[in-house]
């Protein structure tokens, strides 16, 4: 399945970009594209221009365009890009008016609400010839790599596990959520998972439960096991109501070979203990976090190479997420190639797009298709 993208070729000057969302997220990355050189801001959406007006304000630039609509106002400013820092219910909408409008997205993550969405915006990329790319930032991260590279002397992997023990008091929208730590944390993990071992989710068997001190309306804490492609097994542990010794938020990290183990607390370096050495050089630093995607976003528009957030690669962090929920909704250990078909199932009846429709139609499997 092809996932070419149209390039933009590096100029000499720096990529000129809109943000959409101006909440804290949006702030977050308001702050990073001032920072690099390799982007211009052009600027801000969002639905409240007042906010919009106190996000460019906060940044030093009070004179900075703002609008409501994402396609007029890269239009208006002459941007080349959107990055889509909203809410995850506006993430489908958004990405599609850009897509559409001829504008490579960078997104945050999840790629949308649900996996059948994502579907539809996978696509919507490819019929628009426009790279997608999510901001799985947590990948960003100097340390992951140096795991990964140690994980080489392991011989074969049996199990990585990963814990994960939190206590933060965001407020606004992840108090409410019906399942926050899997729906806004959780994908980080299963994500990195899928980076340390290259390898994808086939079934998961998941609890999720809410300690009875929890601030959170949701659960707030889960186990779930996966079975990967490789035989392996990914085992994830966590809580976002664990007072006192926590965890990093890049979680706990054990991956355990037949030839030893490579241990990561998240924040340091990782260790080692193998009857093998470990095989490549430590590689080039991949940056860090959201300015490690941002770089990699804007790499890939001027050289066509592949980035790791590219939308048909991302779809399967989001899947793993709601086959775990729906793992622990049933009590079942959950197929996650059933739950994709299903899923395509769904964005085929929801596409009203005609042209996003006509690509979905030519998948001969949602595998294959990413």
């Amino acid at each position: 399945m092809s996932t070419d993208f149209a390039t933009i070729p590096d100029d000499g000057a720096p990529l000129r970009v809109i943000v959409v969302g101006a909440g804290g997220m949006g702030r977050a990355w308001l702050n990073t594209v001032q920072q690099s050189p390799q982007v211009e801001l052009a600027g801000i959406v969002d639905l409240d221009l007042d906010a919009a007006r106190a996000a460019a304000a906060a940044i030093g630039r009070p004179d900075l365009p703002v609008g409501t609509g994402t396609a007029a106002l890269a239009a208006d400013v002459g941007a080349r890009a959107v990055i889509n820092v909203t809410v995850p219910a506006a993430h489908h909408p958004v990405t599609a008016e850009a897509l559409a409008a001829g504008l490579p997205v960078l997104g945050e993550k999840p790629v949308a609400s649900t996996v059948s969405q994502g579907l539809s915006l996978a696509a919507a990329a490819q019929l628009s010839g426009q790279l997608f790319m999510v901001s799985q930032s947590r990948r960003y991260n100097r340390q992951l790599f140096e795991a990964k590279r140690l994980a080489s002397s392991l011989g074969s992997i049996g199990i990585v596990s990963a814990e994960f023990f939190k206590a933060p008091h965001f407020g606004g929208f992840r108090d409410a959520m019906d399942h926050p730590l899997l729906l806004d944390m959780a994908i980080h993990q299963f994500d990195m998972a899928r980076f340390l071992l290259d390898a994808d989710p086939v079934s998961v068997f998941c609890e999720e439960y809410n300690p009875s001190w929890s601030w959170y309306r949701g659960d707030a804490g889960a186990s779930a096991i996966f079975e990967m492609t490789g035989g392996e097994r990914f085992v994830f542990t966590g809580s976002w109501c664990s007072p006192g010794q926590e965890t990093s938020w890049n979680a706990s990290w054990r991956i355990s070979g037949e030839h030893g183990t490579v241990l990561w607390d998240g924040d340091n370096e990782p260790t080692v203990e193998s009857a093998k050495p470990a095989g490549s050089a430590p590689g080039a630093d991949p940056g860090q976090e959201i300015a490690g995607s941002l770089r990699d976003f804007v790499a890939a528009l001027r050289t066509g190479g592949t980035p790791m957030g590219q939308v048909h690669r991302n779809i399967m962090s989001l899947a793993m997420v709601e086959a775990a929920v729906l793992s622990a909704a049933t009590g079942t250990r959950v197929s996650v190639d059933g739950l994709l078909e299903e899923s395509y199932a769904e964005a085929i009846l929801a596409e009203r797009d005609p042209g996003v429709l006509e690509i979905l139609k030519t998948w001969p499997s949602v595998r294959a298709a990413l």
